[in-house]
Formats: structure tokens, C-alpha cells, sequence
């Protein structure tokens, strides 16, 4: 009987593996087939296209359209472009270290330098003009290649011909360039209420996953900890993801050595793994809050994911992205890398959170995401309290942020408050320390006469659909009937500039003194002095029991 049962079982192990092998076979086949297609079709293009044809192009179109029909991720970079990996992955690159913005009547101007940069020690400021870049007038060049031409190999030197902003003196300024680094731990302290008072909330801002920043961080944690905080803060609002062992370094930050932060599941060799950490905990009862967004991702949601499983964090803020897809680089061709999706990550109860399924596709070619039918329960891994896959990281306590009025939001994109924030800085040798900053009201008037002369749309999202009804009612012959209707409530709705501007103040003024406190005390001072009024973060620590 044993035998009749193992011979059986022997006989569907080779069914199995004869379909397997004959699967893959038939699965080269067809690629074999499909590559002889394409290259008849690029051989007959050489020969009698009508026109002459820019075959490297055509064959990137096409590269660039068969991995966009795989996921959002998986792409390829050419040698030209790979820099950008390793400023994507160690957040590091040869420069001076400032942003720019070109305007092609007038020059480079400096808009931000960064804290401890070439930029700041050799005494470029914003609102400083670059004219001149190792004697070539910056002028016939694009903002980009400005850029290249700053960068360098760190230790190299670059001559500025520069206009000084405050004073308008013209003069040359070496710099020798350096290793610029942006750290992922933009601002680490205690936090300040109302009062004026600091807390026992120790609060870290993280904004990215790069080499190092999980021991920036876990040192951010020691360093609070050393200065009387009681319970830590993340903040990962906005925070799109990273490397993913810098991930894990953070968690491990709260968790015993050996506790398992995620698992990974792929077909290749190599792509299903788990990770654990590997570091002795800092603090294994130390409260911890994270706070989290729709714009926090994939690393983001590994530390949130691991955090709320392991029941090691209150998890608040509104849901994460779903972004539950790892990727990798490969070599290809000669000197490029093809970002590849290799795995799906689970959090330690066996989540996955990915949202889109972008192996099933709707008739049209769209992605759906996972619908709460088929969202699956978990648990967590100490008090058993239920979680559920498909759909990011949904916080223990649901806190929601203002919404941005549209004319924040265009003020923002449109660079106006950054170009207003380095005029005051011209004017203004000094201001008051971050945290405390506050613009007068005759200030905010200087801004709303700034901003008002520019060519700008800045209509309330009321005054736009308004004009919207008005074009449809006239279409549909509805307008003249109901004219007078239509002009009063236009009175209401549309403003000035100036006044929408007056109306708006509350919004717009704390935006703008962060945007100002950046140009004095760079990129800390800026999350500092924002602080003060970041309504959910207060609501958050309110709720955080």
C-alpha cells in the first residue's frame, strides 16, 4: 500500500515538473517569437521608413512603455542618469549645496543654502546672483545644467562671479565643493506648548530612509532621552519610504534584538527573506507615537506596520499610501540599472498593505485597489488587537489635518512665497530665534502687495467653481434668466487679490514665516517654528493616552 501511495505521489511530482518544464519552454518560445517580430520590424524600418528615424529613441519609447504596463516602479535609468540612484539611496552628492532657481533675464539666484554646506561657509546667501560659473556666463544655460555645473567631486574648486543680494556688490567667490548630505532627522526636541513651556514629548521629524539615517535616528532618540523626554514622537507625514534596512534600524530603536520587522515574498532567487533587528534596544518601554499621512510610504509603513504589531506605538494621523512593493537595482546594458519590483513586504502578523493589484487589471487598462471585501483580519502580535491588510497602515486613531485652500496651494507651487521669503531676507539682517518668529501685520500687508502683483490665479476654490456654473449656465441659454442671482452671489465669491489674500491670513501667514525661518536657520528652524501651529500634532498628542 505504501508503495502503491509512493509511486503515485512520484508519478504527479513528474506531471507536475514535465507541465512546469513545458510551461517554460513554451514561455520562451513565445518570447523568442516575439523579440524575432520586433526585430523584423526595426529591420524594415531601417531599410523603407519614408523618413530617417531616431532608432535610440524609438527603442527607449518602447523600453519605457513595457515597464509602465508592470507597476509605477519597476523603470529604467541609463548611464547618464545613474547619479540620481545614489543621491536617491544615500540622500549625498558633490556640490555646494544650495537650491537655485534660474531666471533667464538675470542669473542664478540662490534660494536656499543648506545648513553647514560649501554655500554657507564660503558666504552665499540667499538672494545672492550667480553670474558666472568658472567664467561662463550662466545666461544661454537651463536651470539643470546650471546645477551640473555646480556639482563636482568633493574637494574640487568652482569660481562664482556673484551680485550680492543685500548690498548688490559684484564679486568672485571661490568654493571648494563638498560632500553634501541631507540628513533624514530634520529636527529632533522637545516639544514647546502654548505656554511656552517644553514638554516631556520628544519629537523627531523623519523625512527619509537613506545610508545612515537609522542611526541618525536612533541617536536622535538617545539624545532626547538624555534631555528628560518621557515619549518619543516619529513624524512620517509625508515621508515617502527609502532603504530598507535603515528602516528596520529605526524600529529596532524600540523592539528587543531579534524581533522580526518584515517579511518579503518574490519569485527570484533571494527575494523572499526576512528581516530582523539586529541592534540592542535604546528604550523597550519608552511610549511611542507615530504620526503618519497618505503621503507616508513603503519604509514609512514598514515602521508604522512593525511598530503597531509589535503593540510598540500608538499609530495616529489619517491612512498610509499602500505601497507594499520592494524594489532593487540591476545592471543592464552598458552601465544602466533597471529599477525592479521584486517582492511583496508583510508587516510581522503577516499583512500585506499594498493597495493596488497591479497583476489584475480592469478592461480599460486601469488599476483597482483592494476592495474592503477582501481586506483580511490580523492580529497583533502581544495584545491581539485586530488589523487588516490591503489598504496602507490605518492608524489606531484617526486625526485629520486641515485641507490646503487652493490659493495656498498656488502661492506654494508657484514659488511665490519662496521668492517673497528671500526678499525679506535681503531687508532683514535678523530675526527672532525659530520657534518664536512671527511676521507683523504690517509685514503680511508687504506680502500681500508682493503677491498680488504677480500673474498669478489665485482664486478660492468657491470663485473658480462659481465661474465654472456661470460658463455652464450660459451654455444651457440658463444665465440671463437668473441673471441678478448670478451677480450677487459673484459679489460674494469674488475677491480681490489683496482681499482673498486679507481673508486667507490664518492659512497663509504661519506658511510664510516657515518659509522665512528657513533662510536664517535652514531646514530645523523651518520644522521648529512650524510647530507652534500644527493642529493635528497638537489634537494627536491630546489624544495619545
Amino acid at each position: 500500500m505504501n508503495k502503491i501511495k509512493f509511486g503515485l505521489v512520484g508519478a504527479v511530482v513528474m506531471i507536475i515538473m514535465a507541465a512546469n518544464i513545458g510551461s517554460a519552454q513554451s514561455d520562451y518560445y513565445k518570447l523568442s517569437k516575439n523579440l524575432g517580430v520586433q526585430y523584423d520590424i526595426l529591420r524594415a524600418l531601417s531599410v523603407d521608413f519614408v523618413d530617417t528615424i531616431n532608432f535610440e529613441r524609438i527603442l527607449r519609447n518602447g523600453i519605457d512603455a513595457m515597464l509602465e504596463g508592470l507597476d509605477p516602479y519597476t523603470e529604467y535609468i541609463p548611464a547618464e542618469e545613474t547619479e540620481a540612484i545614489d543621491i536617491l539611496t544615500t540622500s549625498s552628492y558633490g556640490g555646494i549645496g544650495a537650491a537655485i532657481r534660474k531666471v533667464d533675464s538675470i542669473g542664478v539666484i540662490i534660494m536656499q543654502p543648506y545648513a553647514l554646506s560649501p554655500a554657507v561657509t564660503y558666504g552665499l546667501e540667499p538672494g545672492d546672483v550667480i553670474l558666472k560659473i568658472d567664467g561662463q556666463d550662466v545666461k544661454p544655460f537651463n536651470a539643470d545644467e546650471c546645477s551640473k555645473m555646480m556639482r563636482g567631486v568633493p574637494g574640487s574648486k568652482v569660481v562664482f562671479k556673484v551680485q550680492k543680494g543685500r548690498t548688490g556688490e559684484i564679486k568672485d567667490i571661490e568654493v571648494i565643493r563638498g560632500k553634501i548630505h541631507t540628513p533624514d532627522v530634520t529636527y529632533a526636541g522637545l516639544l514647546v506648548n502654548k505656554k511656552g513651556e517644553k514638554t516631556r514629548d520628544g519629537y523627531i521629524d523623519l523625512t527619509g530612509f537613506t545610508v545612515g539615517g537609522g542611526e541618525d535616528f536612533r541617536k536622535a532618540v538617545q539624545q532626547l532621552k538624555n534631555e528628560g523626554a518621557e515619549r518619543i514622537i516619529i513624524d512620517l507625514r509625508g515621508n515617502g519610504g527609502g532603504v530598507l534596512d535603515e528602516a528596520v534600524d529605526v524600529v529596532s530603536a524600540f523592539v528587543p534584538k531579534g524581533s522580526l520587522v518584515v517579511k518579503a515574498k518574490g519569485r527570484g532567487v533571494g527575494n523572499t527573506f526576512e528581516n530582523s533587528t539586529t541592534k540592542e534596544p535604546i528604550d523597550t518601554q519608552i511610549p511611542v507615537m507615530v504620526l503618519v499621512n497618505s503621503s507616508s510610504a513603503s519604509a514609512s509603513e514598514i515602521v508604522a506596520g512593525a511598530l503597531q504589531d509589535w503593540d510598540r506605538g500608538f499609530i495616529t494621523g489619517t491612512r498610509t499610501y499602500g505601497k507594499g512593493l520592494v524594489q532593487t537595482f540591476r545592471s543592464v546594458g552598458t552601465d544602466g540599472r533597471l529599477k525592479l519590483t521584486i517582492s511583496k513586504y508583510y508587516t510581522p502578523s503577516g499583512r500585506c498593505i499594498q493597495i493596488m493589484d497591479y497583476s489584475h487589471r480592469n478592461s480599460d487598462g486601469s488599476v483597482a485597489s483592494v476592495p474592503d471585501s477582501l481586506k483580511k483580519e490580523f492580529k497583533t502580535l502581544i495584545k491581539g488587537r485586530s488589523v487588516y491588510d490591503g489598504g496602507g497602515i490605518t492608524p489606531d486613531t484617526v486625526i485629520t489635518s486641515k485641507l490646503v485652500s487652493r490659493t495656498a496651494v498656488a502661492l506654494v507651487y508657484s514659488g511665490v512665497l519662496d521668492e517673497y521669503g528671500v526678499e525679506f531676507y535681503k531687508k532683514n539682517k535678523t530675526i527672532s530665534p525659530a520657534g518664536s518668529f512671527l511676521l507683523s501685520d504690517s509685514q503680511y500687508e508687504d506680502f500681500i502687495k508682493f503677491a498680488s502683483a504677480k500673474d498669478l490665479d489665485l482664486r478660492s476654490a468657491a470663485e473658480v467653481a462659481f465661474d465654472q456654473m456661470v460658463t455652464r449656465a450660459k451654455e444651457e441659454d440658463l444665465y440671463e434668466a437668473d441673471k441678478e442671482q448670478f451677480e450677487a452671489l459673484g459679489k460674494k465669491v469674488k475677491l480681490s487679490k489683496e482681499d482673498l489674500l486679507r481673508a486667507k491670513r490664518d492659512e497663509i501667514k504661519p506658511m510664510l514665516e516657515e518659509v522665512i525661518v528657513q533662510k536664517y536657520y535652514y531646514n530645523e528652524g523651518r520644522v521648529a517654528n512650524s510647530l507652534k501651529d500644527d493642529t493635528q500634532l497638537w489634537q494627536a498628542v491630546e489624544a495619545w493616552k
